[in-house]
């Protein structure tokens, strides 16, 4: 599998610009800070960075409302900084993919700025507007994911707007076609500068059901698993039809069509669905998207079961498409915090990991999981997520996954800025800062980059088919099988040791090393596990 394309099996680091490095002291990270570190993420041994949205923007939500999809937002630098950072990933041998929030863009959006002004000028249609029902009260009964409902009264034009997120964030109307042939421009724009791929935002998001239909209501028991709070009131609807709409196939292709043009381009699509998994699989088929991943395994449930039958599921569906699985990212508590119960663990940290890593499909690390951080508790005043304080205090918001990354335990604001930082530094992380990690050869960080390196040298686990083995918790076992040969993985996902009984294989098992992680010992057919240990052996 070595002519594979760079994109299968691939581990992409997340890097969250605001958070990362600051490096003229207002408190922001920037992309000369990302080209400043790019020699750390490369030793890490991943082999791409993905970068949050660093384009022009009012920043209601942190760049994910978009004022211009084909400048920097001074905030991070410019389009120089951008050239320069894309040059020296490249050099380094790192792959380069960007965010495109495509379904939406900012209320200060110049398209969406003339929309508003009247409904009969050149781009009146070229955002989802609506009438009101004969009693003022909104088109229909469609809401907002950040809270209340999905549509805002715009007196210019006597009309409804349509924003699946912030008031500010409305909606692009995707069934014009001048539409999408503008939002296939400006992701040629960045084709043309060398990027290797994107991170399509919400891309099921695009298309609205042209006739406005209700959405119908969801029974109470049913309001969990899709990235939001049962409390929030968008979890007491089925959403049918304010996004995930037929038409938006026809859409992909054309997006894949135009990236089939820039050979080795890939896309990576967040899906968020009332069948996640199953619209993962529809939308990764031949002339679709490259890769998805939804929020299944972005959940509290911590079991060998979820993990297990949640690869199974999408397994059963995806038959030609590739996955692409995450643990963390910018929208969800820190992985230990909500799997490992918030205490710094370099064992559950480095098994983590590692059990994210051996799954079939391509993978998503967050900056900072590999320094084991764990999720921030801020106080309300220190909020700046709108999603946040909303919901305070059942929800808490995405702020505390996004405090800024810990450089150096000594520096002033852990040496992420010379000046205030946007969100403050968590005077635990101090402990976990790179220099200390960097000087403690038993750290999480170097325990990080040792599996990181020896998984390169497993064609088996970047590339192979999984089978699962039925095993109780918190055992989750199952092969990797590649080419005629396979790989037993076996995780223990609690804290105390266990034996295993091993199904009887078709040849002797010999143990691999070098991973780096607690390893068992083999008696009979009997596995001996300690405490968040792993095992890997190859079937001979």
């Amino acid at each position: 599998m070595s002519d594979a394309p760079w994109w299968r099996g691939a581990v992409t680091y997340q890097i969250y610009p605001r958070s990362f490095l600051d490096t003229d002291g207002d408190g922001v990270g920037d992309l000369p800070g990302i080209i400043e570190r790019l020699d750390y993420v490369t030793g890490l041994g991943v082999d791409a960075i993905w970068i949050a949205p660093f384009f022009k923007s009012p920043m209601a939500d942190f760049g994910y409302d978009i004022a211009d999809y084909r400048d920097v937002d001074p905030l991070f630098g410019t389009l120089a900084d951008f050239d320069a950072l894309l040059a020296k990933a490249h050099a380094l041998g790192l792959k380069v993919m960007i965010d495109q929030v495509l379904s939406h863009t900012s209320a200060e959006h110049a398209w969406f700025r003339e929309s508003r002004q009247s409904r009969d000028n050149p781009r009146a249609d070229w955002y989802v507007w609506a009438e009101a029902k004969d009693d003022g009260s909104a088109p229909n009964n469609w809401l907002s994911l950040f809270g209340g409902s999905a549509w805002q009264w715009e007196p210019r034009r006597g009309q409804y707007y349509l924003h699946n997120f912030l008031t500010s964030q409305p909606d692009l109307n995707f069934h014009h076609p001048d539409v999408r042939a503008a939002i296939l421009d400006s992701v040629r724009f960045w084709l043309d500068k060398g990027v290797d791929g994107f991170r399509l935002d919400a891309i099921n998001f695009c298309f609205h059901d042209a006739q406005l239909r209700d959405n119908p209501p969801k029974p109470k028991e049913k309001r969990t698993g899709r990235g939001f709070s049962p409390d929030n009131p968008y979890a007491f609807q089925y959403h049918y039809y304010n996004n995930t709409r037929p038409e938006n196939l026809a859409f992909l292709g054309e997006l894949r069509a135009l990236m089939d043009r820039y050979p080795g381009a890939a896309t990576l699509g967040e899906i968020s669905s009332e069948d996640s998994l199953a619209t993962m699989a529809e939308y990764t088929r031949p002339g679709r998207l490259h890769m998805g991943y939804s929020f299944e395994l972005l959940t509290d449930d911590f079991s060998a079961a979820h993990i297990r039958g949640t690869v199974q599921a999408l397994e059963a569906q995806m038959t030609d498409g590739w996955p692409c699985w995450a643990i963390s990212n910018h929208d969800v508590e820190r992985v230990l915090t909500r799997w490992g119960g918030g205490q710094p663990s370099r064992q559950l940290a480095n098994l983590l990991t590692a059990m994210l890593c051996s799954l079939r499909g391509s993978v998503c690390v967050y900056q900072g999981e590999e320094l084991g951080l764990t999720e921030a508790e801020l106080p309300y005043e220190a909020l700046q997520d709108p999603y946040g304080i909303a919901f305070w205090p059942q929800f808490k918001g995405r702020d505390g996954c996004r405090t800024p990354m810990p450089w150096h335990d000594a520096d002033a604001q852990a040496g992420f800025s010379r000046g205030t930082p946007w969100l403050p530094v968590p005077p635990e992380h101090r402990a976990l800062a790179v220099n200390r990690q960097e000087a403690d050869a038993h750290s999480v960080l170097h325990g990080f980059r040792t599996f990181m390196h020896w998984r390169k040298s497993q064609p088996a686990l970047r590339w192979g088919d999984i089978a699962f083995i039925d095993t109780a918790e918190p055992v989750l076992a199952f092969t990797r099988r590649l080419d005629g040969q396979a790989v037993l993985v076996v995780f223990n996902l609690d804290g105390s040791a266990v034996d295993v009984d091993l199904p009887a294989a078709s040849g002797e098992l010999q143990p691999l090393d070098g991973h780096g992680l607690a390893s068992g010992c083999l008696d009979g057919g009997r596995l001996r596990l300690p405490g968040h240990g792993a095992w890997f052996a190859r079937v001979a």
